[in-house]
């Protein structure tokens, strides 16, 4: 069986599965240009109707997103709505601010589902998603180790095949777990029960790597081998559940 080799850590394994957001594709690079367009209108349409200012903090505020001067976001908390929310946790954060400025509950989801299609569309026409840095190579090990990859995400079936597609990395995964298709997300186990069971896998011979607390409570509720926890400032506060935490790919490495 293939060993999987992090810092001093050697545990044999034969499949692992993967986060989405944040962990096979740059969360900011897609996420933090959705959320900029986001904001943008919902605040044009708050300074309209007399609510919050059009770049006020409060607003910039509701997704646990950090900007710059100019209101542009430049980092996330990594325990924050951006990271971890499915898309309708977000759509209902986001409508909340309309209604609580006087728009009707209903009226309110109906105008942020239509910013998030525009928003979407603008990504799909820029095919927003960087690959996390190392994660080419190492996908590159996994297939010549013929280790078998799932991908768990609270993100939707669509997004993520698309995004996966645009990464060039979709032929990789043999299982993709979205929010839509299982009954209870994150953390609860499904995910990576519903992924080993496609992959026939055994959860003691399979690794999760995801770069949020719910990703490593995922992996251990699920009885899955370790789980690895990835953040690129090696910050490992959020990560409470890790059996490691690596600051990138370069510090995997496969033998078999």
């Amino acid at each position: 069986m293939p060993e999987l080799h992090i810092n001093e850590i050697s545990v044999p394994c034969r499949g692992i599965l993967f986060d989405k957001d944040g962990t096979l594709l740059d969360l900011l690079a897609t996420w933090g240009s959705w959320a900029d367009l986001i904001l943008e209108r919902l605040g044009s349409q708050l300074a309209f109707i007399g609510g919050l200012p059009r770049a006020g903090p409060e607003l910039a505020s509701v997704l646990g997103t950090v900007h710059d001067a100019n209101g542009k976001v430049t980092g996330y908390d990594p325990a924050g709505p951006l990271s971890m929310a499915t898309a309708e946790e977000t759509t209902g954060i986001l409508a909340w601010q309309l209604y609580a400025a006087g728009v009707p509950w209903n009226e309110a989801v109906t105008r942020v589902n239509a910013i998030s299609k525009e928003a979407m569309n603008e990504l799909r026409r820029r095919r927003a998603a960087v690959a996390i840095p190392g994660l080419p190579d190492f996908l590159e090990q996994c297939a010549a180790a013929s280790l078998k990859l799932g991908v768990v995400t609270s993100d939707n079936m669509a997004t993520t095949r698309e995004q996966l597609e645009w990464l060039g990395i979709s032929g990789y995964f043999h299982s993709v777990v979205t929010r839509d298709r299982v009954k209870h997300g994150k953390p609860a186990p499904e995910m990576a029960e519903t992924a080993c069971r496609e992959l026939g896998l055994l959860p003691g011979e399979t690794v999760i790597i995801g770069d949020s607390n719910a990703d490593m409570q995922l992996g251990k509720g699920a009885g899955l081998r370790l789980a690895v926890g990835l953040s690129p400032d090696g910050a490992a506060a959020h990560l409470l559940d890790a059996d490691i935490v690596v600051s990138g790919y370069p510090q995997l490495r496969l033998t078999f």
